[in-house]
């Protein structure tokens, strides 16, 4: 072989050997880039498949509102969601104007004009039933039929349901002051004690129909206020509940923690 024919396969094999290189880049960037659009794509779907969470609740100045208590629900929920929270938020506004009224109603008659429970008791069952009698016996005279009266049964079921229900919440609570009285939760007795105090307090500045009509007005009045206004009442809270903690825990660990507590409820075995 002459050195002309070496020279020409030497250029040979270097050609063979760069497009043998340029078919392996080729190949290995069409073999990389293929994967991504499909990737991209299952990741898009993944990104449909996946159940949206609900975004956290804001406020309207676009910060994010931690509830009062915890809340998570609706005012409305937390009031049951039935006729009761209807009434409470003014959903019907006729019904909670007339539970509102006819309890200013009964207040005023008691309190203010100073009628008595038994005396309006029989001054209506003396009305009613003069009215009736005297309709009764004058149908005769004035041609038209005699009043009907119907027949009022109490019914069994109902009485007895609302007895048991009555009798599970005695116990309940029974069980719950028995709990707070074995000296196991401090906290809880604090708070019992001075729940206690304060209903003592209010008992003695007004008698228990005023304090019931109170309530009454309460319950028509806060509850819609608070959900009209209450970003701006749970971030007043949210500063308060902060600052009382701060208290408490310079409250118990000055004075609480000193107060020797009563036996343990389950002791650990060894």
């Amino acid at each position: 072989m002459t050195e002309h024919e070496e020279h020409k396969v030497e250029k040979e094999e270097q050609d063979e050997s760069l497009m043998d290189k340029i078919s392996e880049k080729l190949h290995f960037s069409n073999h990389s880039s293929s994967p991504a659009p499909a990737s991209s794509s299952s990741d898009s779907d993944d990104e449909k498949k996946k159940p949206t969470s609900p975004a956290p609740e804001t406020s309207s100045f676009g910060t994010k509102v931690r509830r009062l208590f915890g809340r998570e629900r609706p005012v409305h929920k937390v009031f049951g969601g039935g006729k009761p929270a209807d009434v409470f938020l003014w959903r019907n506004k006729k019904i909670s104007a007339g539970f509102l009224g006819g309890a200013t109603a009964i207040w005023v008659l008691f309190e203010v004009v100073e009628y008595h429970l038994l005396t309006l008791l029989c001054h209506g069952l003396m009305i009613a039933l003069a009215g009736l009698f005297l309709w009764s016996n004058a149908s005769t005279f004035i041609h038209k039929s005699a009043p009907h009266i119907p027949e009022v049964h109490i019914p069994e079921k109902p009485v007895l349901a609302f007895a048991s229900a009555l009798r599970n919440e005695i116990n309940r609570a029974l069980a719950v002051l028995r709990e707070i009285a074995s000296g196991r939760d401090l906290k809880t007795f604090l708070l019992v004690i001075g729940g206690l105090w304060l209903a003592s307090i209010l008992g003695g500045c007004c008698d228990f129909l005023t304090l019931f009509y109170i309530i009454v007005v309460v319950l028509h009045t806060v509850p819609v206020l608070y959900e009209k206004y209450e970003d701006q009442v749970d971030a007043f809270a949210e500063k308060a509940l902060h600052e009382l903690k701060k208290q408490y825990a310079v409250f118990d660990a000055k004075v609480l923690s000193k107060i020797p507590r009563g036996p343990l409820k389950d002791k650990k075995k060894d």
